[in-house]
């Protein structure tokens, strides 16, 4: 390995070092999705596993319930319909787009159902590393609601989580089921803000930059000579 690419890894290594502790109460949003467009969602992913697949995610229905915020359809909804004819078994993601993190993150959103007597709705909520693709990668499981024991909610209710996560990663939204259990849930106000580093860190990468431009100087002279 070459002076100037042992420097580069030395500053990424020290960047690595000090991010876990370096988040500040500050923090920067990354996110903020009230779906007034589901359609054209931009950097999401809709996966629709179940079987037979229906629809996916979708935009909301003013007529079923209004959005948590915004125009009455602005959120994104899931159903029963998520498998063909309403038969079979849901399994329908929404995927945000690849978010960079550092360090001490507030996780955000609000859910509500539609309730109805005989129907009971279930909402996985999950997280993975990385941005590779598919939905297998979603290992760790951060929430849920619905199911046995646990009423979904019928009014719009938030949802925060403060993780300590680094580098690049996606949050899912799981809506899974037979299809003759599951009715119709909404997703609203997604938001995800990630610490600023201390100035500490910005000092670290500045010297780090200053030890590179010597190199580089002095690399220069050495070929002049």
């Amino acid at each position: 390995m070459n002076t100037l690419k042992s420097y580069a890894a030395a500053g990424a290594l020290a960047l690595a070092t000090l991010a876990p502790g370096a988040a500040s109460a500050a923090g920067v949003e990354i996110l903020n999705e009230g779906f007034g467009n589901v359609a054209g969602l931009t950097g999401w992913t809709l996966v629709n596993n179940s079987s037979p697949a229906g629809s996916s995610w979708f935009q909301g229905n003013a007529d079923v319930f209004g959005a948590q915020s915004g125009a009455a359809d602005s959120y994104a909804a899931a159903s029963f319909l998520g498998a063909a004819n309403g038969q079979g078994v849901v399994d329908n993601w929404l995927i945000t787009p690849v978010l960079t993190l550092t360090g001490l993150t507030n996780f955000s959103f609000y859910t509500a159902h539609e309730a109805v007597p005989g129907f009971s709705d279930f909402l996985e909520v999950r997280w993975a590393p990385g941005s590779s693709g598919g939905t297998t990668a979603f290992g760790t499981l951060l929430a849920t609601f619905g199911g046995v024991g646990s009423p979904y909610p019928t009014d719009w209710t938030a949802w925060s989580s403060n993780l300590n996560l680094q580098g690049e990663g996606r949050f899912a939204f799981r809506y899974v089921g037979y299809a003759d259990s599951l009715n119709y849930v909404g997703l609203d106000t997604v938001r995800v803000v990630t610490a600023v580093p201390e100035p500490s860190l910005y000092a670290m990468l500045a010297l780090g930059l200053g030890a590179l431009t010597v190199m580089r100087r002095r690399q220069a002279n050495r070929a002049a000579n």
